[in-house]
């Protein structure tokens, strides 16, 4: 068993983790997140091309036409051609995707049109109340479970690294511009179940050796558990980056913002399970008391 000393470096982390937390509310204030057209709605167009077609090619010509704002890019083949249109002020939204094929025609001619959705303002206003209420909701069990299961200030450390790693997530997507659609949405839900999973392995871990082990302060059982959990918490990290880096790189644009998320998340999370949850558990006073098992009564334990 290894016997680093994760405590000893606890300030650090701290300082470390409330910085993130600041830069990355900092940023969505004063920069925004930059919301796809789950969010703004827009036009969704994919096309086909006879010949190869960059995606710099398009853009260039769609800014020509005064669509500025929209996103290109190649998708399956050279061939193929995605664009993503956000509102344009003075331009009827149904008719928008029908403008942008036309000003592709009128330059490639015979442009073939594979797929045309619009998403209406008022979808994108509804997903994005219902997604901001579910990441709350899945908060707020979250406490209770934790509540019930082990103690108030085991619930305050797990809730507070859930928010640490959700803020530090979309921080990282507001601070370089990344779009934000419904995936990188489930994304964020799936980084809370995931970190929640791990929080709960080591505060599991945690709970045992303050009821098992006789002496030793707080720091030493808490750093005791941690090095105990280590070795299971690497194993489970590394393999899910490592299924996210494939996704990364083999995956194409489709999942890529999925995939960028949940990369974060996990290696947020991870961190989050050892220095944030513990850490709070440390300053908020944790001892053995807090967690010892209820005397039962009217049992005589005399042998």
């Amino acid at each position: 068993m290894t016997t680093f000393d994760f405590m000893g470096k606890r300030k650090v982390a701290a300082a470390m983790s409330i910085a993130l937390v600041v830069v990355s509310i900092g940023s969505v204030i004063f920069l925004g997140i930059s919301r796809g057209l789950d969010f703004t709605g827009g036009v969704r167009v994919e096309m086909g091309f006879e010949s190869a077609v960059t995606a710099e090619e398009v853009r260039g010509l769609l800014s020509a036409a005064g669509f500025t704002e929209g996103v290109v890019q190649n998708y399956g083949s050279e061939t193929e051609v995605l664009v993503r249109m956000p509102p344009v002020e003075g331009v009827d939204q149904s008719d928008l995707g029908d403008r942008v094929v036309a000003a592709v025609r009128a330059e490639f001619g015979d442009v073939a049109l594979r797929d045309l959705q619009f998403v209406g303002p008022a979808v994108g206003e509804e997903l994005a109340e219902n997604g901001g209420l579910a990441l709350l909701v899945a908060l707020g069990v979250v406490m209770f479970y934790i509540m019930w299961r082990f103690t108030g200030k085991f619930a305050v450390g797990a809730v507070a690294a859930l928010v640490h790693d959700v803020v530090i997530t979309v921080g990282a997507f507001s601070l370089f511009q990344w779009t934000f659609n419904l995936p990188e949405l489930a994304a964020l839900l799936a980084v809370i179940g995931y970190s929640l999973n791990d929080t709960i392995v080591v505060s599991d871990r945690i709970r045992e050796n303050f009821r098992a082990v006789r002496r030793g302060t707080p720091v030493e059982i808490i750093n005791q558990s941690l090095n105990q959990t280590l070795g299971r918490t690497l194993v489970t990290s590394l393999t899910t980056l490592l299924v996210l880096v494939v996704l990364l790189i083999v995956a194409g644009e489709q999942i890529s913002g999925f995939a960028t998320a949940l990369t974060i998340g996990v290696v947020v999370g991870t961190y989050s399970s050892i220095y944030v949850a513990a850490n709070v558990l440390l300053t908020m006073g944790i001892t053995k008391q807090d967690l010892a098992l209820p005397e039962r009564e009217g049992v005589d334990e005399t042998p």
